[in-house]
C-alpha cells in the first residue's frame, strides 16, 4: 500500500513539474514590490514575517507559489474574506509579479514549535506519512527541510506558523480550500485526524532550511 501511494504521488508530482516547466518563467521586480507592499504589511509584516500566527509568513516563499495564490484570490479560485478583496485591489498582473518577487527575496525568520510534546509524531508523519491511512510523506512534495518545490508550485512550509498551517489543513479537509493541484492536499488532509494535523503543523513550524 505504501509503495502504491508513493508511486501515485511521484507520478502526479512529475506531471505537475513537467507542465510547469514548460511555462515561461515570470520574474518581478523586488524593489517595485516593496513599494507596493505597504497595504500588506499590517497583516504580513513589513518584510513578510507576520507576527500574528493566524496570518502566514510570506518571506522566503517561492515566487511561483505566491503568484499562483494571489492570482487564485483574484480569480476567486481561492477565497478569503480579507485576502480576496486585497488581491483584487492589486492594479495589475504585473504588480502581482513584483509583490511575489519582494516577498520571495525577503529573509524568513526561523520559526519554532511551541507544543514540543507532539513534535515527534509530527516528524514521523512529515517524513514517513501515515501508511495505514494512505497518507504520503509531506517531505515527498515539500522537501526534507520544508523548502518546497517552486517548479511544481508546492510551498515552503518550514518555519510557517503552526496555527496558520493547521487552519489550511482543516480547510483542505473540509474542501473549503480547493485550489490544490489534482486535489493532492485535499486527498491527504481528509485522511488525517485533527491531532495528526496539529502534530505535523508544529513540526513544520520548527523546521530549518
Amino acid at each position: 500500500m505504501k509503495k502504491l501511494v508513493m508511486l501515485a504521488l511521484v507520478i502526479t508530482i512529475g506531471l505537475a513539474s513537467f507542465a510547469n516547466a514548460s511555462e515561461e518563467k515570470k520574474m518581478g521586480d523586488a524593489d517595485k514590490g516593496k513599494a507596493l507592499s505597504a497595504s500588506c504589511a499590517a497583516c504580513h509584516g513589513a518584510d513578510g514575517n507576520s507576527s500574528n500566527p493566524e496570518w502566514p509568513k510570506l518571506a522566503g516563499q517561492s515566487e511561483s507559489y505566491l503568484i499562483k495564490q494571489l492570482t487564485d484570490y483574484r480569480n476567486d479560485k481561492r477565497k478569503n474574506a480579507v485576502m480576496s478583496s486585497m488581491a483584487k485591489a492589486i492594479k495589475s498582473d504585473e504588480d502581482v509579479l513584483h509583490l511575489a518577487a519582494f516577498y520571495a527575496n525577503s529573509e524568513a525568520k526561523e520559526g519554532q514549535a511551541k507544543n514540543k510534546d507532539i513534535v515527534s509524531e509530527g516528524e514521523s508523519i512529515y517524513r514517513g506519512g501515515i501508511v495505514e491511512a494512505g497518507v504520503a510523506a509531506c517531505s515527498a512534495c515539500h522537501g526534507p527541510t520544508g523548502k518546497g518545490n517552486p517548479t511544481a508550485k508546492f510551498p515552503k512550509v518550514s518555519g510557517q506558523h503552526a496555527t496558520y498551517a493547521l487552519a489550511q489543513l482543516q480547510l483542505f479537509k473540509s474542501g473549503e480550500r480547493n485550489n490544490d493541484t489534482g486535489k493532492m492536499m485535499r486527498n491527504m488532509a481528509k485522511k488525517m485526524s485533527t491531532a495528526q494535523m496539529e502534530a505535523v503543523s508544529e513540526y513544520m513550524a520548527g523546521l530549518r532550511d
